[in-house]
């Protein structure tokens, strides 16, 4: 009977309601077979957060910086205020990556290839926040949200758009070039202090962009780049397959994209902020459903909760992989890092774990102390947690 209720119903849609259906699927079908960095569902601690209109780039088509499917790229801009007038805080979106002509087609018809399906207005917390007890070093400085539309962190640059058939758009670095051009305009050309930030995709672009960035601005604008949650470890997974270094190696075929070694020839002071058990590369690259044959790994890297002593033992393994590749890091005078236990993604640009009386501590110290610290060379910032579940003020994200 049911099943004859549903038939008789979708009789009665029409032509726009099935591709309103469609597209909903195809969304549904991107989030749950696709590499996606997307942010955690935790809530702002500010009930209501300012908003950032979104602006499309002028004259996008005629220079070539174009989304994916041709569409103009966006960024959302918060003007500052008092002291913090002529200081500019960029934070780049992040949103996993497309690695071949399917998945970029796919993304064709999201915010995270167009700008057709981007909101046009967005909450401004964490990092962006205009709350000084929220972001007490940066709550009225400009603040820019770039929005992520080319798959490929900020730095495709094909010339030609057509692949097999299909027409796709691979202009990640001129839409770079071209946004940060227009926010010159704006007045970031005349800062005294800049800071370049971004989360998972959008922070490894920050990474690959930090010294261009520090290029284009004058020499004496003071600049640094903090990446949250994009030290990606080249690491083999539970059947001993190299997962993300084959996705990177197809980003990289697909639109000349190279992250390797980035960390180590920037010369721009970063921060680096991450989680030691990040659940999205536990999930991704650690134990992606393909190498988890009999789903053991299942409940584990849902909830960190579950897992057992032996699962345990090889998150503590992967904990321990990250602190080794970030090593030599930790002796660059000008860099940061805030590395906590938790199982998280990004952290900075949600109130929750930015800062605010419940966020996750190491050494009673909040990620926004932290990154002002460094920023301001008010100390040095080296804070590295002790291994989970040492630290009772984390955020682990429960997906169970």
């Amino acid at each position: 009977m049911a099943s004859h209720r549903g038939v008789i119903w979708l009789r009665k849609l029409g032509n726009k309601d099935y591709i309103i259906i469609s597209l909903a699927l195809l969304l549904l079908i991107i989030i749950l077979t696709t590499f996606d960095s997307s942010s955690p569902p935790i809530q702002s601690t500010t009930p209501n957060p300012p908003l950032g209109k979104l602006s499309l780039l002028r004259n996008a088509k005629s220079l070539g910086a174009v989304c994916l499917d041709g569409s103009p790229p966006g960024y959302h801009f918060r003007k500052g205020f008092g002291s913090g007038s002529r200081n500019w805080l960029l934070h780049i979106e992040g949103g996993g990556w497309c690695n071949s002509i399917k998945s970029c087609s796919l993304r064709q018809l999201t915010a995270l290839g167009s700008s057709n399906f981007m909101e046009h207005e967005v909450p401004f917390s964490g990092i962006l926040s205009e709350d000084a007890l929220q972001n007490p070093d940066f709550f009225n400085w400009n603040k820019v949200k770039i929005r992520y539309c080319d798959g490929a962190s900020l730095s495709g640059n094909a010339e030609s758009e057509f692949h097999n058939g299909t027409k796709l758009f691979f202009r990640g670095r001129v839409i770079w070039k071209a946004i940060i051009d227009e926010i010159m305009s704006k007045g970031l050309g005349t800062s005294k202090q800049a800071l370049l930030s971004g989360c998972s995709a959008g922070g490894l672009a920050t990474l690959i962009h930090c010294d261009d960035f520090r290029e284009i601005l004058p020499k004496n604008v003071d600049v640094k780049c903090l990446a949250d949650a994009s030290f990606f470890l080249d690491e083999s997974d539970i059947s001993g397959n190299y997962t993300m270094r084959s996705f990177y190696r197809d980003v990289v075929h697909l639109q000349c994209f190279f992250p390797q070694e980035i960390l180590k020839n920037t010369k721009t002071p970063i921060f680096l902020v991450n989680p030691a058990y990040d659940f999205w590369q536990i999930q991704n690259i650690l134990s992606p459903d393909a190498s988890d044959l009999y789903q053991s790994w299942q409940h584990c890297k849902r909830n960190i909760k579950n897992c057992n002593p032996n699962q345990l033992d090889i998150l503590h393994g992967f904990r321990s992989s990250l602190l080794k590749a970030v090593n030599e890091f930790l002796n660059n005078k000008d860099g940061g890092v805030f590395i906590n236990s938790c199982f998280i993604h990004c952290q900075t640009f949600m109130a929750s774990t930015w800062h605010s009386p419940n966020s996750p501590r190491v050494n009673n110290k909040t990620i926004a102390e932290a990154v002002g610290d460094w920023y301001f060379n008010r100390k040095a910032v080296k804070e590295i947690d002790c291994p989970y579940p040492c630290n009772p003020t984390c955020h682990n994200m429960d997906f169970s």
